[in-house]
């Protein structure tokens, strides 16, 4: 426990290394053994084998280089679980986003208004309004795009997003 806002620094040391050790649900593995390749060493027990353990269990060189490499080779094999551990995550965050995601039709002919985004160049203000339009739905493209005309009969020269209009109501 900290006694002292001051002493913070002291203690940042054993906050990171709790931090890049926890698993993350994302890929199922920590941050050290995505950077090093292995699991994580506490001191008070050393897993990783020194040229002094190497001579008490009397390794050979080409022995302990074999070790070596094929530890070495598991590093790969772990980092490609993990990428599939990220990929199942990003699949089951889609499915819940999808979940709740209405998709909107438009129709040509259809009046829809158009959204003024704040980094626009028709952005006014904050008390001018968030609509512009009417317009005229011109062509329908795949992915929930549209094209849209202004009442004159003037096309767009872009598409623009289904989420970015709405429909007009007389």
């Amino acid at each position: 426990m900290i006694d002292n806002y001051k002493d913070w620094l002291e203690q940042l040391p054993y906050a990171l290394l709790g931090y890049r050790t926890t698993t993350r649900t994302s890929t199922w593995a920590t941050l050290y053994l995505l950077v090093y390749g292995t699991e994580e060493v506490i001191p008070a027990k050393v897993e990783i084998r020194s040229l002094q353990i190497i001579q008490e269990a009397e390794l050979d060189d080409a022995e302990w280089i074999r070790k070596s490499y094929e530890q070495l080779a598991l590093i790969d094999e772990k980092r490609m679980i993990t990428v599939c551990h990220g990929q199942l995550y990003q699949q089951r965050m889609a499915r819940a986003f999808n979940k709740h995601v209405r998709t909107r039709v438009f129709q040509i002919g259809q009046l829809v208004l158009k959204r003024i985004f704040a980094n626009k160049k028709e952005y006014k203000g904050k008390f001018a309004p968030n609509w512009q339009g009417p317009y005229m739905v011109r062509k329908v493209l795949s992915g929930g795009a549209v094209v849209l005309a202004e009442m004159d009969g003037q096309e767009w020269p872009k598409a623009i997003n289904s989420d970015a209009i709405k429909r007009y109501y007389m």
